[in-house]
């Protein structure tokens, strides 16, 4: 947590940040209700999993966002009646919103991660995507994880910062900063303007996010609750320094300068690489290493006294 912060004030920017980029989230982090997406969100969930998951009936997201996994898993058929919380009305607008044009059902509630207004064993299952580095108080939450989850009920939680992939990732963001005028140059591309939100925008995305992890410390937030069966894995290390690469170049571009033919050679060469990582890497490397941590858990049927 950034040191000069408060746990209530971090929880206010994340609102603030979220809102104002309800809007444009989508497009910016290129999310995906059709085929590719549904691929990209069960892969993530099996791999979390290490197996192919099951049927639930009952699911709670928590920091849902504007709906990438909820909905896909949803298309899929994995979850059947879904309940999606985020501190941001704006994204949980966003998220109905993409609910209703693909003609799913999905019940919203602005809801804190550290306190959820659910009943005990509300769910058989409980996850979310790159939300527990925006939780500050990770202890409570988990607690909670762990109170409004069924005896049996599965946890699972993907994208997550790895503390030295972070670090990693920082590499090609440097490199990519550098040579981003000669890339405009070559492409014929203005400078980007001014980022939507303004600049006090801009500044609250600096501090959104709380936490980067180690395996270890991000099971221990799980044991220390209660779960069983903790599983960490890593993924994301050859298509997180492509991907990082290539949106460093587009960032510092005006968006309508860039190719389509630039967009699609990124987009491809993403996902062709994270198919690398999976087959060859992410078995064989440890978790460590890897930009994105996911963590899949089990509450046990008899909780210990």
């Amino acid at each position: 947590m950034p040191a000069s912060l408060s746990p209530e004030q971090i929880r206010d920017v994340n609102t603030r940040y979220h809102d104002s980029a309800a809007d444009h989230y989508d497009s910016k982090w290129g999310i995906d209700f059709g085929k590719v997406g549904a691929r990209q969100v069960l892969s993530k969930v099996q791999r979390a999993l290490g197996r192919a998951p099951r049927k639930f009936e009952r699911s709670l997201e928590i920091g849902a966002g504007t709906g990438y996994f909820t909905l896909n898993l949803l298309r899929a058929g994995v979850v059947e009646q879904a309940t999606c919380t985020d501190i941001s009305a704006g994204m949980l607008a966003t998220l109905a919103a993409n609910a209703s044009a693909l003609g799913l059902t999905v019940r919203t509630v602005r809801a804190d991660a550290e306190s959820l207004p659910f009943a005990d064993g509300s769910f058989e299952l409980v996850l979310g995507h790159a939300i527990l580095h925006h939780i500050p108080d990770l202890e409570h939450a988990f607690a909670e994880f762990m109170r409004v989850l069924a005896p049996g009920g599965t946890l699972l939680f993907a994208g997550e910062p790895s503390r030295c992939g972070d670090r990693l990732a920082r590499v090609p963001k440097q490199l990519a900063g550098r040579v981003a005028p000669l890339w405009r140059s070559a492409i014929g591309a203005r400078p980007a303007p001014p980022p939507e939100g303004g600049a006090a925008n801009a500044s609250l995305e600096g501090v959104v996010d709380v936490h980067a992890f180690a395996p270890s410390e991000l099971a221990s937030f799980a044991r220390g609750a209660g779960f069983t069966d903790v599983r960490v894995t890593g993924e994301e290390l050859l298509a997180n320094w492509f991907g990082w690469t290539n949106r460093t170049l587009e960032a510092s571009a005006d968006p309508r300068d860039v190719p389509w033919a630039w967009r699609q050679y990124a987009y491809r060469g993403y996902l062709l690489l994270q198919q690398l990582d999976r087959r060859l890497l992410e078995s064989r490397l440890p978790a460590t290493i890897f930009y994105n941590l996911l963590i899949s858990a089990r509450r046990p049927e008899q909780l210990r006294l």
